[in-house]
């Protein structure tokens, strides 16, 4: 018996991986993030239990995946996006250990690489930026010493912000002094649904145009300048002259 903690993606039921849509199929319980999650993702199953978990608190949901173990059965615990970024596996993963109940994670597509593909936008440019700091807004719990968020805007890398949405003006104050009122900005809005929308725009101005649309929660903050930047040097990777193990 093990349980999976599966990444079923961004919501596109596409994009979850091969592994992950199999073992969904043949696990006999699975217990999935409803809230995050569409039941799209969970067709073709054959299991005895289907449990979605934004119903229920931590216990209830060891206390699940504890009667499988007695009965020898799979468990799928399906979480959205890639679940070892916010997917909370961390104090599940705890509880099993001290429970000795074996468990595997699947990766998945995460959010921010959902985005980046709707953009259009690598994220990563030679130049430009080589880093990505993946972070949230902090709002009720706070974050650790020393990643604050203008702590990491000093390093002016690209940055992907959960949770951030409905302080976006907020975001914006503290990041103003690092990347300056130019740098682009986007919110995306649900990415990969069916209802997913985006605006573009820069940080004198992007907090109007997310009013205007309305956006209030699900959605990510891509920031930096990598987006719409034609102007950067080329790979060495793929440059003429430039030889390597399979190009000599």
């Amino acid at each position: 018996m093990t349980v999976y903690f599966i990444g079923a993606g961004p919501g596109d039921p596409d994009l979850i991986t091969v592994k992950g849509q199999r073992l969904i199929r043949n696990c006999a319980v699975i217990i999935y993030a409803g809230s995050l999650v569409p039941t799209a993702v969970l067709e073709g199953h054959c299991a005895e239990q289907v449990i979605n978990s934004a119903e229920l608190h931590l216990e209830q949901i060891i206390e699940l995946i504890k009667s499988a173990h007695l009965k020898g059965q799979d468990v799928a615990r399906v979480h959205s996006g890639d679940p070892s970024l916010y997917g909370a596996i961390g104090e599940q993963i705890r509880c099993l250990r001290e429970l000795d109940i074996p468990f595997e994670i699947i990766p998945g597509v995460t959010a921010t690489s959902a985005c980046a593909a709707l953009l259009g936008a690598e994220l990563t440019l030679p130049d430009i930026s080589q880093s990505l700091i993946l972070t949230r807004y902090a709002d009720k719990s706070p974050m650790p010493a020393g990643e604050e968020l203008s702590s990491l805007a000093q390093h002016g890398a690209t940055m992907a912000i959960h949770l951030g949405v409905n302080h976006l003006e907020k975001i914006v104050s503290e990041l103003l002094p690092h990347y300056g009122a130019d740098c682009p900005i986007a919110v995306i809005h649900r990415a990969t649904w069916p209802d997913q929308d985006w605006v573009l725009g820069t940080l004198a101005d992007i907090a109007e145009k997310v009013q205007a649309k309305g956006f209030r929660r699900t959605a990510l903050i891509l920031v930096g300048r990598v987006l719409g930047n034609e102007v950067f040097s080329e790979s060495s990777l793929y440059r003429a002259g430039h030889a390597h193990l399979y190009r000599p």
